[in-house]
Parts: structure tokens; sequence; C-alpha cells
């Protein structure tokens, strides 16, 4: 975990360590029982695999040995001994299999789980400042990577390290001279192993980075293909792509040179090995030092040390590459939460529904400065409508009593209560919000609708799709109330994505509405039968309306017009006219009942 006293995190995430070994380790930790015995089964393995040999010395003395007595029954003991060691190495193996499939798709869930759970509680300017496909890549990413981290020091590492302790061992003990031999052959190969997959890493991080630039690109033209068609672009997208692909084309090459000269070097020293190992027993069985069993022991464990090691660089490769990825992975997640609630926040309720900024200071950095020392009261159960240029403050007065950004000063209360002070879940169960482009989840129309209350029933589901006139369209569909809506609701137009989040809403009916411009996307005929049902939801909520088409805000309590972060005018539609002030000038600038995204000519 963390160890600096600022880093900030919401009581509710996961507490998740920030350095890459401890994540791996904190990963690892609830699985412990099942890792000391997947490396009982795996040393048992290696050893089983590694000790062949020394039964095939036992057979072979024993035959040299033999002198005239029945052969099989001189072989007795170290064919009882072979057979032992493969049937050893078969249950141990298998078994660790077993424990691979019982804990490595845990493993990744738990990862998984925790990863996105921490990442909930990330603010909209974390999300703002990150692609969601990234994100949900990293996840998957990072969880796959502890698996393979794991993986790689249990079933790659550590059974490696056991044969190369047992080979030795017994090489020592066949011969000092020989198993020394061995045994610096091991400490230099792993050694320089080790070196050159580090020098290697660059190299092989810059061709993955390289990979996923291509894959974005292709990914943004595969998108984009009506648009290269509509702009007779095709041929121009092919030369655009094809200068990513030259760049993943060098970088690749530059990797596997490297990676050709590793190999050299591992087939080389191989060769050392196997020679070597060859002329010094043939010395020390020439010379009757060794016998002919130990002599064929000898060099079945160079081969098997040299079968291990020859992948040895590729692991380590693999295993940094491993790393690099938990790390991008937990570097990017486990950050600090910028909004959390406080140790001692309390649930919002909600009586009246009064909402009040207290000399708000607000900005998105140094140079944006927001609001300076904004004072407003909304009264409990008064409909308000926000107008401005954009810019002008309206999206970031809604944003900041929804708590997605906080303030640098001042205090925003409802009903009396300080927002800092409660809990933000609470808050959000209060306030019902219809976005100007409403996202849907890839999942039912039904489960689309019914997020606002997922205990209510099918019926009053369909109600609030009626009230919000999307009954229609639904009844229509191929499957009703259970036709998928496709990825953020791609497969509905607009205009339907709208009434569904408007049916969403209705059917939440929280005691504070917020409408974004809950209707710009539907056409007048729509538009008019559904305001109709907005009114009806309105009743004696506080509802606040941020607008560009100003005719639909006319009828409401109050108007606030903001420019430039400050409100320059509050008061009733026709009160706000007979000023003669800004709202006046945006009213008669309108085009087709729509707001101009500028003031292009100011009031006299």
């Amino acid at each position: 975990m963390p160890k600096n006293k600022d880093f900030q995190r919401a009581s509710e995430a996961p507490l998740l360590p920030t350095g890459t070994i401890h994540f791996i380790m904190h990963c690892l930790a609830r699985f412990k029982g099942w890792i000391i015995l997947m490396l009982i089964m795996e040393t048992g393995q290696a050893t089983g695999n590694i000790l062949v040999p020394y039964a095939i010395k036992s057979i072979m003395d024993s035959v040299a040995q033999s002198n005239g007595t029945p052969l099989l029954e001189n072989l007795r003991v170290p064919l009882l001994l072979l057979v032992s060691l493969n049937i050893a190495e078969i249950v141990f193996s298998r078994t660790s299999g077993a424990i691979l499939i019982i804990m490595g798709p845990r493993l990744r869930q738990y990862t998984t789980k925790a990863l996105y759970a921490y990442l909930q509680y990330h603010s909209p300017r974390y999300f703002g400042s990150h692609f969601a496909g990234a994100l949900a890549h990293r996840i998957s990413e990072t969880a796959m990577s502890v698996n393979h981290t794991a993986w790689s020091i249990l079933c790659d590492f550590w059974p490696i390290l056991v044969t190369f302790t047992i080979s030795i061992a017994l090489l020592l003990n066949v011969n000092q001279g020989l198993g020394l031999m061995v045994a610096g052959w091991v400490f230099v190969y792993v050694s320089l192993s080790y070196f050159l997959a580090k020098r290697c890493q660059p190299y092989a991080q810059a061709y993955a980075a390289t990979r996923s630039q291509v894959n974005g690109k292709i990914v943004d033209a595969v998108t984009n293909s009506l648009n290269a068609k509509l702009f007779a672009r095709l041929h121009f997208e092919r030369q655009y792509l094809d200068g990513f692909l030259e760049t993943e084309v060098k970088s690749g090459r530059r990797t596997f040179w490297y990676m050709e000269r590793i190999r050299w070097f591992q087939f080389i020293a191989a060769a050392i090995l196997k020679v070597s190992t060859v002329y010094y027993a043939l010395t020390l069985w020439d010379s009757n030092i060794i016998t002919v069993g130990a002599f064929t022991m000898s060099i079945g464990l160079a081969l098997l040390i040299i079968n291990d090691a020859r992948n040895l660089t590729r692991r380590f490769l693999e295993f940094f590459e491993y790393v690099g990825n938990i790390a991008n992975g937990v570097d990017t997640i486990v950050q600090p939460h910028e909004i959390v609630d406080k140790p001692d926040a309390s649930p919002l309720t909600i009586n009246q529904g009064r909402i009040e900024f207290c000399n708000v200071n607000f900005s998105y950095d140094s140079q944006r400065p927001v609001f300076d020392q904004l004072n407003v009261v909304i009264q409990g159960g008064q409909r308000v409508g926000l107008v401005g240029f954009s810019g002008s403050g309206k999206s970031t007065f809604v944003s900041l009593m929804l708590r997605s950004y906080q303030p640098q000063g001042g205090k925003i209360l409802i009903d009396g209560e300080d927002i800092q002070y409660i809990l933000q879940d609470s808050l959000h169960e209060q306030i019902s919000l219809i976005p100007q482009d409403p996202s849907l989840f890839h999942r039912s129309l039904k489960e689309n609708i019914g997020y606002g209350r997922l205990d209510v029933s099918d019926k009053a589901i369909q109600l609030a799709a009626k009230q919000a006139h999307a009954d229609e369209f639904i009844k229509i569909m191929p499957d009703g109330y259970d036709s998928l809506v496709g990825e953020r609701g791609v497969k509905l137009s607009g205009g339907q994505r709208q009434r569904i989040a408007i049916a969403r809403v209705l059917l939440k009916d929280a005691p504070i509405l917020i409408l974004d411009e809950a209707t710009s996307s539907l056409d007048s005929v729509t538009e008019k039968t559904i305001q109709e049902s907005l009114d009806l939801a309105m009743g004696r909520k506080t509802v606040i309306v941020i607008a560009h088409r100003l005719s639909t805000i006319a009828h409401l309590d109050r108007i606030l017009v903001f420019d430039q972060g400050r409100i320059v005018e509050d008061g009733q539609h026709e009160q706000l006219l007979a000023q003669k002030g800004l709202y006046h000038h945006m009213w008669t600038m309108q085009a087709g009942g729509f707001l101009p995204e500028q003031n292009t000519t100011p009031p006299n």
C-alpha cells in the first residue's frame, strides 16, 4: 500500500499497492496455500525429471557389474527407481496442472475485480483524460500479466532452479571438477541471459508500443470508413497506414535482430557445454575415475541443463514484459482519487430540495478560472433554467452540484447540508440527470430503463416507457423490451436514446431533476408530447434545465443568465425580456429557435 500520507483513496476502494512487486504480492497473497502446494508439486516434477539420468546410471552400472547373475534380478532396484521417477513426474506435473486450473481463473478474476473497483472511484476529470477502451484493455492486460508472472516464477524459473541445483549436486557427487565446471557454466549463462534480456527489454517494449499504435490507427481508420469514402480518401488512408506499418517493420527488425544475436550466444554456449562435458567425462572415464554409468548420467544431465537453459533468455524477456505490463496498469489505475467521501460523511436526506452556492470559486486549471465568489440560491420546488453562451459556466454549475469536480473555495449546500460532507452515492441517488447525449449500456431496453430503480416490476418499466413515448418504437423491435441496444446504444437513433434516458429518469423519481438539453434530439412534435410528460414528472421537484433553445425554458419559474462565470441576470422570462439585457439579446438573435455558440453582437 502507498506509504505517502497524502495519497487519497475512496474509503470503499480496495487497498491496492502502488509498487509493481507489492501489487503482485498483494494479488497472490490470498492464494498462498495454493502457491505453496504448487511449489511442492513443481519441485517434485523437476526432481523426478532430473533424477532419470541417475536411474539410468544405476541401470548401466548394474549391467556392468552383473558378473553372470540374472540381469533382471540385478536390475530390479534401478528399474523400480526409473518407474517410480516417471510415475512421480506424471503425478506431480498433473497435480500442478490441476492447481493451475483451479487457481488461474480465480487469480485473474480477483485482479480484474480489484482494479475495476478501484477505477470506479476516479473522478470525471480522470476519465476525461483516458480512453475508456484503453482503460478496459489495461485492466485485462494487467490481470493476465499477473497470472503469467506467477506462472513464470512457479512453472519456469523455480523448476529450472531445482533442475540446476540437483544436476550440479549429482555431478559434484560423481566428480568435483566436473560438477564445478557445469556450475560455473550455469552461473555465467544465467547471468549473461539476464543481462541480455534486460538489454533487449527496451526493444521489445518499443515494438509492443508500435504494434499498439498501429492497431489504434487501424481501429480509427475502420471506425471512420464512411468518412474516407465520402471524401474519396481510400487511397490516402492506405498510404497513411503504410507509414505506421513501415515503422512497425523497422521496430520489429531491431528487436528480432537483437534476439537473433542472443540465440547465437545460446547455441554457442550450449555447444561449449556439450563438448566440454563429453570431453571431460571421457577423460575421467578413460582414467577409471568414473564408471560408464556416471559417464552416461553426466551427458544426460548436460543435455537436460541445455534444454532448460536454451529458452531461459526468452523466459526472462517474457517475464520482464509481464512485469512491465503490470507496472503500466498500476501506474495508470492505482492513482490517488481526486474526490472522496470524508471520513465522517453522512447520507443526504432531501426534504425541500433547496440548493445554495456560497462564495464558490472554481477553475479547471490555473489558466481557466470559471467561478469567482459565485452566490445563488434555488428554492426547493423551483424550476430554473440556465442559459448562456458556450463556456459561460452552465455545465460547470451542474457538475459542481453533482461533485464531479471539487470547488477550490466556498460551499454548495442542499437543504443546508454541505455536499462535501455527504456520501456521494446518497447525493447521486437524490439527483436525476438527463444529459444531452445519453449513453446506454449494451444491454436490453428493459435493463436500461430499469437502471433507474433496480427493484421495480416490468409493468413499472413499461409505464415509464409510455410516459417517455418510447413504448411505440420498443414494441415494434424484434425482441421488444428484451432487445439489445448495442454499444452505447448505437442501434437506436439519437431521439430514441434520449427517450430511453428520459424513461430511466422518470422511473428513478429523484427529488432534484437536471435536464441538459434533454429534448434536443427530438422532433418538434415528439418534443411537445414529451415536454408534457416532463412537466408532469417535475411535479414539486427542484428542476434545473440547461437549454440552448430558449423557447423550452420560457415557461419556467426562473431563468439564470450566465456570462463568463457570472450570473448577470436572474428572473422570469417576461421580466428578463423587459430588461433589454443579455437575455433579450440572446432571445432576438436565436436562429431556428437555437442559441448560437458565441455572442457575436453584444447588446447595447
